[in-house]
């Protein structure tokens, strides 16, 4: 499911939560706008000598001794770039790399893996959980610094596509930013006339299974996948979107409830069928909520909506998932009535 909330922790809490003696946070730069550099790994001397050397490069370093403090750092700071040891005690590299890969608040934040390890299947391993970079130690710190600067480079023009781009790049599909603008635009013509409009969330069942199993670059084209089922399913009027992670939102002008949760059984049936190309022995299925209006205006803001909606997903994923729940406004002011599941597999 999407992100909840926000992705930060308040400086109180980060430091209720990480600082637990001398196992716990070796340095912590002054946080301001300079981009933050994590460092996770065990050793005390990694750190210092990082520190050093990337002194004059103008950026934070953030710095953990083990993997949960690491991944609670990422979480709360959104770092730049991530330095990551894999031989740790306890929680291991790999483990932290799936960590952060499977958190929508840290997927996109670039990984140098750091390691001893010089094998090719380990680095291979660690590309194929989503790793930007792999340096063999000991490491040439001229080498690590022009590293460190190619994926600063990448992260500032990550962000500057997401705040500029209505595209999700990943799946081609309109991006949340888009989906707001859109949504927000159908809600007030839907109050203005009274046209009917319909919104269907959709998430893809077990989809940390996917990346824990077979890999980061698996679960991307297993969305990839997804987005086109969903494309050949939806009508021309139909308005695909990426909301976050594993979810989906399809806006559905002028269309009733019961019409939007048609379409939206032809895409969870069509995803039960689907042979991947990657992993042609592993099928996936697809939860949906399903909201609209049945013939009176609806009096709601549009985080109203997609809170209906959302239940309608929640309903789904509960009753056993891989189904269609449609929970549609009622004719008539005064309440709502969910519907029953439409479908059910």
């Amino acid at each position: 499911m999407r992100c909840a909330g926000g992705c930060g922790l308040s400086d109180f809490a980060l430091d209720a939560h990480l600082n637990g003696g001398e196992q716990g946070i070796y340095l912590v730069s002054d946080l301001n706008t300079q981009p933050v550099v994590l460092v996770i790994d065990d050793s005390v001397d990694v750190h210092r000598l990082i520190a050093a050397r990337l002194k004059s490069e103008g950026v934070q370093i953030v710095s953990a001794s083990d993997g949960p403090q690491g991944l609670a750092l990422a979480r709360a700071q959104r770092p730049a770039v991530v330095l990551l040891d894999l031989d740790m005690p306890g929680m291991d590299g790999y483990a932290v790399l799936r960590g952060l890969k499977n958190d929508q608040c840290t997927v996109n934040v670039p990984v140098i893996v750091l390691s001893g390890m010089s094998d090719s299947s380990d680095k291979v391993q660690a590309f194929e959980l989503g790793a930007t970079d792999y340096v063999t130690k000991p490491f040439d710190f001229a080498e690590l610094r022009a590293r460190v600067k190619a994926a600063l480079r990448l992260d500032h023009l990550l962000r500057l596509l997401a705040d500029r781009a209505e595209i999700d790049g990943l799946t081609g599909l309109n991006n949340r930013a888009s989906f707001n603008k859109r949504w927000a635009a159908e809600v007030n013509e839907h109050r203005r006339y009274g046209h009917p409009v319909s919104l269907a969330m959709l998430d893809i069942d077990h989809f940390k299974k996917v990346n824990d199993t077979f890999g980061h670059p698996a679960g991307d084209a297993v969305l990839q996948e997804f987005a086109g089922i969903i494309q050949a399913n939806v009508r021309s009027t139909d308005v695909p979107c990426r909301f976050g992670g594993e979810e989906f939102a399809i806006i559905m002008p002028h269309t009733a409830a019961g019409d939007a949760a048609t379409v939206c059984e032809r895409i969870r049936a069509s995803l039960q069928s689907h042979v991947f190309r990657r992993h042609p022995e592993h099928r996936l299925t697809v939860s949906i909520g399903v909201t609209g209006s049945q013939g009176a205006v609806v009096d709601l803001p549009p985080e109203g909506w997609i809170e209906q909606a959302d239940q309608a997903l929640y309903r789904a994923k509960n009753s056993g998932r891989n189904r269609v729940v449609a929970a549609p406004f009622p004719n008539a002011p005064g309440g709502t009535a969910p519907g029953p599941a439409v479908a059910a597999a």
